[in-house]
């Protein structure tokens, strides 16, 4: 599954769209390395996705064939960190 789909798929991103626009700026990483929107995901990557003030690291538990209900979307990631970053930097 694409990066972007997985973001928009696990609602850790409302839309494609932004999930493609953060890739595209820089702020999405796999594995430590800037990632692509088209990039392919395996279960046990690793992405960090920086967002308004803070770095949010999770880990693809599971890549989904479809759509996912709303119910099960928190299901196909594992939050590995959530820390606050200064907006100086």
């Amino acid at each position: 599954m694409r990066l972007d789909v997985f973001l928009k798929t696990s609602r850790l991103v409302k839309r494609r769209s932004a999930a493609k626009e953060l890739c595209d700026h820089g702020s999405v990483r796999v594995g430590g390395s800037p990632a692509k929107a088209g990039r392919e995901l395996r279960p046990g990557d690793v992405i960090t996705l920086s967002l308004r003030g803070r770095d949010l690291t999770v880990e693809a538990v599971e890549i989904p064939s479809g759509n996912v209900p709303k119910e099960m979307a928190a299901g196909i990631y594992r939050i590995i960190g959530d820390t606050p970053v200064s907006e100086d930097d």
